[in-house]
């Protein structure tokens, strides 16, 4: 089966991902099948998405029949139902977007299987997972592959395409050329934790935890000098109330334990705390933010020389990281740059700023935070160490 326009698209799971990944699959023109064990949760994402639609038809974004049309491509199957998975039998891809649990996606993965065609292609929406544990419970794990779009999926326009070492090169160029065709901005990243961005994003998050936990300054001061003198669109904590500590702290957790324990992307215990408290953030009416009605935000401390500190800080940490996935294959520089610009909506591309601000600069700094700490949290990049010694560049 070749994977084209018109081809069968299966989702499973209807949460803001998979309704998400539904209405952009619909709007491109392919019959949509979506799939989840709640009815409630599927009557939810229908009428959301239905509405999306609507919106996107008011704004000029799609004409009437064209809004009128995704619509009616949509069916949503409640899975513990009598048809059961046997109603993804005609799709050529089918998504997953369920729950962050690897036993339950191989389960799921494996039951799939049992009800598709043989050529019919499996993507994880996975976003930290190994996509090989996954494909390790399909009995043709060379067809599955992690196709990781960014919350919310109509809008971002980035999606990773990750194959792992038994994905066939067939079906990697496929997908990812069927999802370059619904206009979204593929980058190829390999199957390691965290892939591109959620890898080399960690110190946006953990560096602006470390700052705050020693006291340098307050939430409120970081994310300003990160938005004002950073030009970032969000601060750290700001932006991690907006994705929710539940999730944010899974995910670093989730990193740091795949890369046993490797300190660049030790967990915060503030971060816990939150967690452990249920101050989830906006979710939840409270994170390092008080969200609830007639609350005030704290003012920043607005002292530029402290708020450059704070951004080169956590800026040097960046770039590290994304050097340091050059040095192992984790993407090519130029896909690496177009990631986090594209998937976090960062101001430039990391290896590009490098260059900007000196690569010798970068490794200065992060070589006086290693001897300040002692810690193999600030080691620089191999790889950054050997190009500050020969005088290359990125670009």
């Amino acid at each position: 089966m070749r994977l084209e326009r018109g081809t069968a698209i299966g989702v499973v799971g209807a949460g803001a991902m998979g309704s998400g990944i539904a209405q952009v699959a619909a709007t491109r023109g392919h019959p949509v099948v979506v799939i989840d064990a709640s009815g409630d949760v599927l009557a939810r994402a229908a009428s959301d998405v239905q509405r999306a639609i609507a919106r996107d038809v008011e704004k000029g974004r799609l004409d009437g029949p064209a809004g009128a049309a995704a619509v009616a491509r949509l069916r949503w199957h409640d899975m513990s139902g009598p048809s059961g998975l046997g109603v993804l039998a005609d799709c050529g891809l089918v998504i997953e977007a369920i729950v962050e649990t690897l036993d339950v996606k191989r389960d799921l993965f494996a039951r799939v299987e049992g009800v598709v065609s043989g050529d019919c292609v499996l993507a994880t929406n996975t976003s930290s997972l190994a996509v090989a544990a996954i494909a390790a419970g399909c009995q043709r794990p060379e067809r599955v592959l992690g196709v990781h779009f960014f919350n919310p999926a109509p809008v971002m326009p980035l999606v990773e395409i990750i194959p792992w070492l038994g994905t066939t090169a067939d079906v990697t160029a496929q997908t990812r050329a069927l999802v370059n065709g619904w206009g979204k901005t593929t980058v190829l990243a390999t199957d390691t934790p965290g892939f591109i961005v959620n890898r080399i994003a960690r110190p946006f998050y953990g560096e602006g935890l470390r700052v705050h936990d020693e006291g340098v300054a307050d939430p409120a001061t970081i994310d300003w000098a990160m938005r004002e003198i950073g030009g970032f669109r969000m601060g750290p904590f700001e932006l991690m109330d907006l994705i929710g500590h539940d999730v944010n702290f899974a995910v670093t957790r989730s990193v740091f334990e795949a890369f046993f324990y490797d300190p660049r992307f030790k967990p915060s215990i503030t971060q816990q705390r939150l967690v452990d408290a249920g101050l989830f953030g906006r979710k939840t009416g409270r994170g390092f933010y008080d969200y609830r009605d007639g609350a005030s935000r704290p003012q920043p401390t607005t002292d530029p020389e402290l708020g450059g500190q704070i951004v080169e800080r956590i800026l040097v940490m960046l770039i590290n990281e994304a050097i340091d996935a050059v040095l192992w294959r984790v993407a090519s520089p130029a896909d690496i740059d177009l990631a986090v610009t594209k998937g976090v909506n960062y101001p430039k591309g990391l290896l590009a700023w490098g260059d900007e601000m000196g690569l010798d600069r970068v490794l200065a700094r992060l070589t006086a935070l290693q001897d300040d700490y002692g810690e193999d949290r600030y080691r620089p990049s191999a790889l950054l160490k050997r190009m500050v010694r020969e005088g290359r560049r990125f670009t």
